[in-house]
């Protein structure tokens, strides 16, 4: 299998527009104390070859195709033994990191997009920002507010510990092969929450839960935990999970902490 054909099947495009790759890599702002980035798919290295103009990075980059790999090695040696052959979804950051802050960008493949987020999410205190391009569709849901349709579980769960900015529309004909959809660059930056005012795993759950129903009302969607009856009488139990924010999440948390029996 050749690189484009195992990078489609992947579920990733190649961008070849230079001017979208100088766009994306200038949407890095670097918060204090971040010096290192990682790139995720780097496949050809349009972005790679971007980031390397800008030496106070500490440029690394992981990618899971071997042909990929095979072609960064032989046109970027300054990257040296900074070009990690595995995958993303499964790499310890701290192990190779240690405790230091860093960046994370790149062209999300489509297909496992919501999961780079996810080990995003895992490593919030290691991971300060996020540029990232993904499929339209998909960085709308993550940047939206309460109230949307599309808000959901990795929404709430992103914005619980970042700031999300929807940066811009990139059109399909800048990649190789061009996708049926618009994608989009969004960045996420790590605000200043460190640790929520509940226990994490329960409010994990809790969110999962009330999305998982999201027709119901939050007294119905949450019975799995068996709150008793008189402790849903609150107003907030006859509204669905797409209206509550963060804050009322963490509340809500809190409130089943309290009262459930399961």
């Amino acid at each position: 299998m050749d690189s484009v054909k195992a990078k489609k099947h992947l579920g990733q495009h190649f961008l070849n527009d230079p001017n979208i790759a100088r766009n994306i890599v200038e949407a890095l702002r670097l918060p204090d104390g971040v010096q290192h980035v990682l790139e995720i798919g780097p496949g050809m290295g349009v972005l790679t070859q971007t980031l390397l103009r800008h030496p106070e990075y500490e440029t690394a980059v992981v990618e899971i195709d071997r042909d990929s790999v095979a072609y960064l090695q032989k046109h970027y040696p300054e990257l040296e033994d900074r070009i990690y052959s595995q995958d993303f979804l499964k790499m310890d950051l701290t192990a190779l990191y240690g405790q230091q802050p860093l960046s994370i960008i790149g062209n999300f493949p489509y297909n496992i997009s919501t999961q780079i987020y996810f080990q995003i999410l895992a490593h919030r205190q290691q991971v300060r920002e996020s540029v990232g391009m993904l499929q339209k569709e998909v960085a709308d849901r993550l940047a939206t507010g309460p109230g949307s349709k599309t808000y959901g579980i990795l929404s709430v769960l992103l914005q619980a510990f970042y700031d999300i900015e929807y940066l811009f529309t990139v059109p399909p004909h800048v990649f190789s092969p061009p996708p049926k959809v618009q994608s989009a660059v969004i960045r996420l930056t790590r605000n200043a929450t460190e640790q929520l005012a509940c226990d994490e795993k329960l409010f994990f759950r809790v969110v999962k839960q009330a999305f998982q129903t999201r027709r119901k009302t939050l007294r119905n969607a949450l019975k799995p935990f068996g709150m008793p009856p008189e402790t849903t009488t609150d107003p907030v139990f006859d509204l669905r999970a797409e209206q509550l924010t963060v804050a009322d999440f963490v509340d809500l948390t809190n409130r089943v902490a309290e009262n459930k029996s399961e």
